[in-house]
C-alpha cells in the first residue's frame, strides 16, 4: 500500500475543504436541517456542478468523474469535518453503485448521469430497521431480513405485467426529499422465494414519506410507506436475488462512513484545542493545566488511529480487501471521545444549543445507532475471518 495521496486526491480534498468552508459554516448546519429537504440544495447543487461530488466514483460515461471508490471516501472525511448535511451518503454511496452494478443499459444510461451532475438524489429503502443487516455490518447478509409471506417487510407482487409493491421502511437514509427509491422486496412466496430491488419515484403515488425526528439532524432519516405502488424491476434477471449485492456494497459504505467519522472527530478536537487555550481559570488558559493536556493527548491518538484505519479500509475497496467494518469500528469510537471531551472542556456552553460541541457528540451516537455499535461490527468481523473458528484459548 501507498500512504502518499496523489495530485488528484489532494486536490479534490483541498477543493471541497474550501467549498465548504465557505457555505457550511455551523449556523448554516443548522438553517439547512430546518429545510424540508433536510440539507441546502444550493449546495448540494454547487457540489455536484462545481465538483462533481456525486458522480466521483462513477465511470465518464455516465457523467461521472472516474475516479475510485477510495476518492469517495477521502470526499467523505471533508463532509465530515463540516457535520455537512447533505445527500451524498444515501444518493452516491448506497444507490448508485447498486444502480451501475445491477441496472440494465436503459436504466443506467438514464439514471446515473442525473446523479452524477446532482439533479437527482435517490435513497435506499430497506424494509423495517434492517439497513445494518442488509449491508452484512453487523451480520450474516443472508439473513431473512426483508421479511416474506406475512412476516412484514416489503411485498412485490406481479399484476397484469406491472410489478406492484406494499410495506414499509422506517429508516430510509434522506427518503423524505429523494427523488428516487431503490426498495429491496420479498416475492415469490414461501415456494421460490428470494428478493429483488425495484425502483420508485419519490411522488409515486401511493408513496407516504414521513420525515423522523432522528437523534442527529444532520443526518435526515424518513419512514416510507408503499401503499400498492407501481415499480420497476432494477435489471433484467426476475430469478437474481439481490441479497449478496447489497452484503458487498456493505464494507464500502463502512469506508465512507469510517472516513467521514474521522472527518468529525478532528474538526471536534481541533475545536476543543482552540477553546482550551482561549478559556483561562485561575489566571492562565486551562489548556495550560498537565490534565487538560493528557486528556487531548489521548482524543490526538485515538484520531490518529481511527484515520490510519480509514484511509487503509478506503485504499482496500478497490484493492479486493475487507477492513471497513474494523475502521468504521475505530472510527466511532474516535469520534464519541473526541465529542465527549470537547462536550467536557467547553463546559456549560458545549450543552447549549448555540454551540456545535453537542452536534458532533449527536453524528456519533446516531451513526453508533444507525451503523454500530463497534463491539457488534468488531465481532462480526472476527467471526467472518474464522478467528476463533476451531480453536482453544489457552491459559
Amino acid at each position: 500500500m501507498d500512504a502518499r495521496f496523489t495530485d488528484e486526491q489532494d486536490e479534490i480534498r483541498r477543493a471541497l475543504r474550501e467549498l465548504l468552508h465557505k457555505r457550511c459554516h455551523p449556523e448554516d448546519v443548522r438553517a439547512a436541517v430546518d429545510r424540508a429537504e433536510g440539507y441546502d440544495p444550493g449546495l448540494w447543487t454547487a457540489l455536484g456542478e462545481q465538483l462533481g461530488l456525486p458522480g466521483l466514483a462513477l465511470p465518464e460515461a455516465y457523467g461521472g468523474a472516474g475516479c475510485t471508490r477510495t476518492e469517495a471516501a477521502l470526499a467523505a472525511e471533508e463532509l465530515g469535518r463540516a457535520l455537512a448535511p447533505t445527500p451524498f451518503l444515501a444518493t452516491a454511496v448506497l444507490a448508485a453503485p447498486l444502480l451501475l452494478a445491477l441496472g440494465t443499459d436503459a436504466q443506467r444510461a438514464e439514471l446515473l448521469p442525473r446523479i452524477a451532475d446532482g439533479r437527482l438524489t435517490a435513497a435506499l429503502a430497506v424494509p423495517g430497521t434492517s439497513l445494518t443487516a442488509a449491508l452484512a455490518l453487523t451480520g450474516p447478509g443472508g439473513a431473512d431480513w426483508a421479511g416474506g409471506g406475512r412476516a412484514g417487510g416489503v411485498q412485490a407482487r406481479r399484476a397484469a405485467g406491472r410489478w406492484r409493491l406494499y410495506g414499509q421502511a422506517d429508516q430510509v437514509l434522506d427518503g423524505h426529499s429523494a427523488g428516487l427509491l431503490l426498495v429491496p422486496a420479498h416475492t415469490g412466496g414461501y415456494a421460490r422465494s428470494r428478493v429483488l430491488l425495484f425502483l420508485v419515484a419519490g411522488d409515486a403515488a401511493g408513496v407516504v414519506r414521513t420525515r423522523r425526528t432522528s437523534l442527529d439532524p444532520t443526518r435526515g432519516q424518513a419512514c416510507v410507506q408503499l401503499r400498492d405502488v407501481q415499480a420497476e424491476l432494477l435489471g433484467s434477471d426476475e430469478d437474481t436475488d439481490v441479497r449478496a449485492a447489497l452484503a458487498g456494497l456493505g464494507d464500502f459504505v463502512a469506508a465512507v462512513l469510517a472516513a467521514e467519522a474521522v472527518g468529525a472527530a478532528d474538526r471536534a478536537l481541533e475545536r476543543t484545542v482552540e477553546y482550551v487555550k482561549q478559556r483561562e481559570q485561575f489566571g492562565r488558559p486551562i489548556g495550560s493545566f498537565q490534565a487538560v493536556k493528557h486528556r487531548l493527548a489521548d482524543v490526538y491518538v485515538a484520531v490518529r488511529a481511527a484515520r490510519s484505519a480509514a484511509y487503509y479500509a478506503s485504499w482496500a475497496t478497490v484493492h479486493g480487501e475487507q477492513a471497513g467494518g474494523l475502521a468504521l469500528a475505530q472510527a466511532l469510537e474516535a469520534l464519541r471521545t473526541a465529542a465527549g471531551e470537547g462536550i467536557q472542556l467547553h463546559g456549560g456552553i458545549g450543552f447549549t444549543w448555540e454551540h456545535e460541541a453537542h452536534l458532533y457528540f449527536k453524528r456519533a451516537a446516531g451513526d453508533e445507532l444507525l451503523f454500530g455499535p463497534g463491539h457488534r461490527l468488531r465481532g462480526h468481523a472476527a467471526e467472518a475471518a474464522g478467528l476463533f473458528a476451531g480453536r482453544e484459548v489457552g491459559v
